[in-house]
């Protein structure tokens, strides 16, 4: 019996898909649940599971190309397989199971998770990366690789992939742990493989090589371009005494962490005034809607405030979305969007984490930028920065000279849905209920 596989809809508001990777080839066996491709959208990447246990007929879509959800994309040959478990088919163990060639399983398929050499001694893969560099290198590649790559504790660094372009097959990741081949434990071992086998990334770019932009990059490039293209950019700019709130912060931050394991930062309470100034300006969470057919260009003003948190990563840019902002208190805050962080640096985030968004804000100060123009996230009406805190001579209202934490907060704007008066009006409310907030008060 064939099964045809479509585009699936990743999310409510996604409407097409993009084919990253085929995970199998033609011909391949696959069991259900098992991620046979991996699917990129504007709102995030993702391995699609097949949904029966069969082989591969033909794929319908090539590598790179988008089509719209509900477009077939595969055909599977159903076999008459046991239908395996759900939960056990998203382990790593499981996948390496479904990926390991037919016949007795190998032996470091069965192994733990530091892997054997045939002579039974640690693979020296297993033994050399650390956690952190796993991670690093397991970034940009396919979610099956990653589990067997993490399973068994494999560099993908030092792999010569068999797949198209030279990419790095699960098939791979468990040949190389079978025979336990040597992987690079610091940059300066990494620097050494001959620049021949080396694949430059964005994450980890070498100079004089040409960096191949993986599907999230190629996303990100068109959504900038797009949105500088389609909607009239302006930008303002306020200074804002955070003193007081800095001290607040400073008082609770410990307390804070112990109670609830997440770092208590500026940005909860910064998100904070910027929910109760789109209230006061709501065209600030607006959207500009096009002309449809017959129709005529509108503003669609939200009745949601679903604040985009954006968070720049090695390689890669996500704008995870606090739905309900405006019901969460500062407290409240801080645990949703530490919640949220953590994922995107875990590469945990799923579609509903990147969804609804209505309006973000950018916490650049935290790399040390002192003023920046950032670009709309598409289908808003703005994004507002934090910079950097810089203790500043200010001279106050009676001329008297004080020492006070300043912030420079930037805003771009859609010139479409609002004018500077508005926008002004935003960022002006904003700075003064930043500066009305601490040093006493309850999270």
């Amino acid at each position: 019996m064939a099964t045809t596989i479509t585009m699936p809809q990743l999310g409510e508001t996604v409407t097409e898909g993009t084919v990253a990777q085929w995970l199998k080839s033609v011909g391949d066996s696959v069991d259900k649940y098992e991620d046979f491709v991996e699917v990129s959208t504007d709102k995030v990447n993702a391995g699609v599971p097949s949904p029966v246990t069969g082989t591969i007929r033909e794929f319908l879509v090539k590598e790179g190309e988008t089509v719209a959800t509900g477009t077939p994309i595969a055909v599977i040959d159903e076999v008459g397989a046991a239908t395996l478990a759900a939960p056990a088919a998203s382990t790593a163990p499981a996948a390496a199971t479904a990926a390991a060639p037919a016949g007795p399983a190998p032996q470091a398929a069965q192994s733990s998770p530091a892997a054997s050499s045939p002579n039974g001694s640690p693979a020296p893969a297993a033994a050399a990366v650390s956690e952190l560099e796993l991670e690093g290198a397991l970034r940009g590649a396919s979610p099956a690789v990653r589990r067997l790559a993490r399973e068994h504790r494999i560099d993908i660094r030092a792999i010569k992939g068999s797949g198209s372009n030279g990419r790095v097959t699960a098939d791979d990741v468990l040949a190389a742990a079978r025979t336990g081949a040597p992987a690079p434990a610091t940059p300066a071992a990494a620097a050494a493989i001959p620049p021949g086998t080396r694949t430059s990334t964005y994450a980890q770019p070498i100079p004089g090589t040409t960096v191949p932009l993986v599907q999230a990059r190629k996303i990100i490039a068109e959504r900038m371009v797009e949105s500088k293209h389609t909607a009239p950019h302006a930008w303002s700019m306020v200074q804002i005494d955070v003193t007081n709130v800095w001290k607040w912060r400073a008082r609770e931050k410990e307390r804070f962490e112990r109670e609830t394991g997440f770092k208590l930062t500026l940005l909860p309470f910064f998100i904070r005034a910027v929910v109760e100034s789109l209230a006061a300006f709501p065209l600030m969470n607006a959207r500009f809607v096009p002309a449809s057919a017959g129709g005529q260009p509108s503003i669609y003003v939200s009745d949601e405030v679903n604040i985009g948190i954006a968070i720049g990563l090695p390689a890669n840019l996500v704008v995870p979305v606090v739905r309900g902002a405006d019901k969460l208190s500062i407290k409240g805050l801080a645990i949703k969007g530490g919640d949220l962080i953590d994922k995107a640096r875990k590469n945990k985030l799923g579609v509903d984490d990147l969804a609804g968004g209505t309006f973000t804000v950018n916490n650049n100060g935290a790399n040390g930028s002192w003023a920046s123009a950032p670009i709309i996230n598409g289908g808003q009406a703005g994004i507002v920065t934090m910079e950097t805190v810089v203790k500043t001579v200010v001279v106050r209202d009676d001329d008297s000279l004080a020492i006070r934490s300043i912030m420079n907060c930037c805003l771009s704007l859609d010139h479409r849905v609002v004018d500077g008066y508005v926008a002004s009006g935003f960022l002006a409310e904003l700075k003064r209920r930043l500066e009305a907030m601490g040093p006493q008060g309850d999270l």
